[in-house]
């Protein structure tokens, strides 16, 4: 980017701020201060403003898949950004559903540097995991890690747990229905939590006989994205120098592989890519049925300057393994 963009982006919000569209939970705020932050760090002199929303899935209690999917978090604020009520969109590209195509018209033009992508078990005393007694009630909404937990725990239930972590942490104390629950370390991390007892699950694959419980993480899992209209070309050229470019190439061949599989909200869909200590990219696809008793599981290995590909391959690998049939099977 030229030394000229800093006064041309002044110059060009000089009247008003450049508005940052986000949903208002707490979690949410915190990342797009973040964003907010590291553009003031680029352009010292920009106004820049906050613009939170309350979608229509914050505010729903029950399953996603009634109201229409995930993709609500997004569509309100992807709504504002094509009416021009916002100049950029944040979003937690773990929420970005890979059956919806983007509005037309915009695109991700940044992902900020991935963060930690393990799951938790949060109790209120510090129980691990595997000493929680048979039957009971473990909360979470994630349909990907109500599978990956029944392969490991056929003998804990799983419930529905709906809110920020916020209100779900302090339902986990207030309501002795939940023996834990399982969040993200990132999202404990974001609302300066992390001194409550938790378990950090491993992100790599173990059988079910290993005594090891494996949380391997959904597509796009710790990673902050930025949408913007592609016409607005001074943005965009400061987005560009935002992103991550490692990231960058792990979310393509993550949402390659998912857009491939044609995954849904209610499916039970992993992908976790990450760079090798010899430089080539691995690609880590699991396709669930509802209750973990199936699945199947693709990891392959490629270039890391050609994420795309290895995308395509894994995604590949799990349909011929019969992953559609699983996908099917948990569409409601």
């Amino acid at each position: 980017m030229s030394d000229a963009l800093p006064d041309l982006l002044n110059e060009a919000f000089a009247d008003r701020p450049l508005r940052i569209g986000t949903r208002s939970s707490p979690m949410a705020l915190y990342q797009a201060n973040d964003v907010r932050d590291r553009i003031r760090k680029r352009v010292p002199d920009l106004d820049v403003e906050l613009v939170p929303m309350t979608t229509k899935a914050d505010l729903w209690p029950g399953e996603l898949a009634e109201l229409g999917g995930k993709g609500l978090f997004t569509k309100e604020i992807d709504r504002a950004l094509m009416s021009g009520q916002v100049d950029i969109a944040v979003h937690c590209m773990k929420d970005v559903p890979g059956d919806v195509p983007l509005p037309e018209g915009t695109a991700f033009g940044a992902y900020l540097e991935r963060d930690d992508v393990h799951d938790v078990v949060v109790t209120r005393d510090g129980t691990p995991l595997a000493d929680i007694a048979p039957g009971s009630v473990i909360g979470t909404s994630s349909v990907r890690r109500q599978a990956l937990l029944h392969m490991y725990r056929p003998d804990l239930r799983t419930e529905r747990i709906r809110g920020n972590v916020n209100s779900r942490l302090a339902k986990l104390d207030q309501d002795a229905t939940y023996a834990a629950l399982i969040v993200a370390r990132a999202g404990l991390g974001r609302i300066d939590a992390l001194d409550r007892p938790y378990e950090v699950l491993s992100v790599e694959f173990h059988p079910a006989d290993s005594g090891v419980v494996s949380m391997v993480p959904a597509v796009g899992a710790g990673v902050i994205g930025i949408q913007a209209r592609i016409a607005d070309s001074l943005i965009t050229r400061l987005l560009d120098e935002l992103t991550d470019l490692a990231t960058a190439g792990h979310i393509l061949a993550e949402r390659t592989m998912l857009n491939m599989l044609g995954g849904h909200c209610n499916s039970p869909i992993a992908g976790y890519a990450c760079t090798t200590a010899d430089g080539q990219m691995s690609l880590h696809g699991m396709v669930f049925n509802g209750d973990g008793s199936k699945f199947v599981r693709s990891q392959l290995w490629g270039d890391a300057s050609d994420p795309a590909t290895l995308g395509s391959r894994v995604a590949s690998d799990l349909l011929h393994q019969g992953a559609q049939h699983l996908i099917i099977a948990t569409r409601k």
